[in-house]
């Protein structure tokens, strides 16, 4: 299952998160965890060059996009590899939606969008869609065979 996603700009602070099973008196640990890892390790990466830890049978991938920082959290059959291709679904889709890689500000601009095709790619805490031509079309608001 994935546990969570979620973006955070470079001073720490949240812009987006989904957890799925996560009860809510962990999800402040969580917050706090996550953005002290990126803080910690995203200094000088490369955009999307992506990162792993874990802990236990819990899995993390993370990376920045420009200004913003994306964790995904995952247990279960969402292994460090799993985890990738879903951060890679989720890169793909933001900048696809900004146009660019995004300043804050963009991310910011986009938020709708982006929120979308979050719930587009994972849905209730499984990996629903990747490909980018059909989250694109997903997002639109239409069946996707009015195409």
């Amino acid at each position: 299952m994935i546990l969570a996603v979620l973006f955070a700009n470079s001073e720490g602070n949240i812009l987006v998160e989904r957890f799925n099973g996560v009860p809510a008196e962990e999800r402040l640990h969580w917050r706090s965890f996550l953005v002290k890892l990126g803080a910690d390790n995203l200094k000088g990466v490369k955009n999307e060059e992506l990162l792993v830890a874990s802990h236990k049978s819990v899995y993390i991938v993370y990376t920045v996009l420009g200004d913003v920082s994306i964790f995904v959290v995952g247990k279960d059959e969402y292994d460090e590899l799993a985890l990738a291709e879903v951060i890679f679904a989720i890169t793909s889709a933001v900048k696809d939606a900004c146009g660019k890689i995004p300043t804050e500000r963009l991310f910011l601009d986009k938020y709708g969008k982006i929120c979308l095709c979050l719930d587009e790619i994972v849905w209730k805490g499984l990996l629903e869609n990747t490909e980018k031509d059909r989250i694109r079309r997903l997002v639109r608001l239409k069946p996707p065979n009015e195409f």
